[in-house]
């Protein structure tokens, strides 16, 4: 029996408009009128999940910064948070530093609520300009300033290097408290070690008494693996990356063609059946 469906966000619940297709929001309905639980999980922080879903059957708890934080987007209810330690993070950029020199940073804080750019970083943009729920904090600092304080996720990015190459440095580097992926953006993810999408899922069903089993996710990218993994039911969309479809154990249509929206009628027709 499936219970809870949680979904990423970009290049799976939105097609290449950046949109939620009538279809798939329709199916989230449907999914929660028979009694389902459904939550959006995302590499985003719950500011800009807040401002995706707002209105739609998937407005209620959402997860965000890769599983470092977990909200009630409407009433901003922090669930749960898990920041990287400061020795982690001055670690892992200082490493990497030595190998990019080109590298700056980003920290997110606050819970998602505030970002510090390093001196120099290139793509910063307003998060006020952005589809957006409420209002966040952004500035720019010198380097000591952004690892002053522990960070949900901290950002590195060098556009002179793919993060495919960032991410593999983080790998072979494997610093001790520190989790690095990809999601798709233009830079590395780095968060607490131990925390991903799955532990995060993992934490907000025994808190409701869901098991693995009841769960099915839908994932696109390298930050969706171990939940696909994880769940009861993966399922990766055909655009997904290799990583991901690998790590499914179902792939479903194109975000553009309504891959999770599919799955989800399936499910509602099947439990309609027993």
């Amino acid at each position: 029996m499936v219970k809870l469906l949680a979904t990423d966000v970009d290049g799976t619940l939105l097609n290449s408009s950046h949109q939620i297709s009538p279809r798939t929001q329709a199916a989230f309905q449907a999914a929660k009128d028979a009694g389902l639980a459904v939550i959006a999980i995302s590499g985003r922080q719950p500011y800009s999940i807040s401002g995706i879903v707002r209105g739609t059957a998937l407005d209620g708890d959402a997860i965000g910064s890769n599983g470092a934080v977990a909200m009630n987007l409407p009433t901003r209810e922090l669930l749960f948070e898990e920041l990287m330690e400061l020795s982690a993070q001055q670690l892992i950029a200082d490493e990497m530093r030595a190998i990019f020199r080109g590298v700056k940073l980003v920290s997110v804080r606050s819970p998602g609520d505030a970002y510090i750019a390093e001196e120099g970083y290139e793509g910063l943009h307003d998060p006020g300009a952005q589809v957006a729920g409420w209002s966040v904090r952004q500035w720019v600092g010198p380097r000591s300033e952004v690892l002053a304080e522990r960070s949900l996720k901290l950002v590195l990015r060098d556009d002179s290097v793919q993060p495919a190459d960032l991410l593999e440095a983080a790998r072979d580097l494997a610093v001790p408290g520190t989790h690095a992926t990809t999601s798709g953006a233009p830079f590395l993810e780095v968060g607490r070690a131990g925390v991903t999408k799955a532990s995060a899922l993992e934490k907000y069903c025994a808190a409701r008494g869901i098991a693995r089993e009841e769960v099915v996710v839908f994932g696109d990218n390298l930050n969706d693996v171990e939940m696909l993994r994880w769940a009861g039911l993966g399922v990766a969309m055909a655009n997904g990356e290799p990583e991901a479809r690998a790590a499914a154990d179902h792939v479903t249509l194109r975000n553009d063609d309504d891959g999770v929206a599919v799955v989800i009628e399936e499910i509602l027709r099947s439990a309609g059946q027993r």
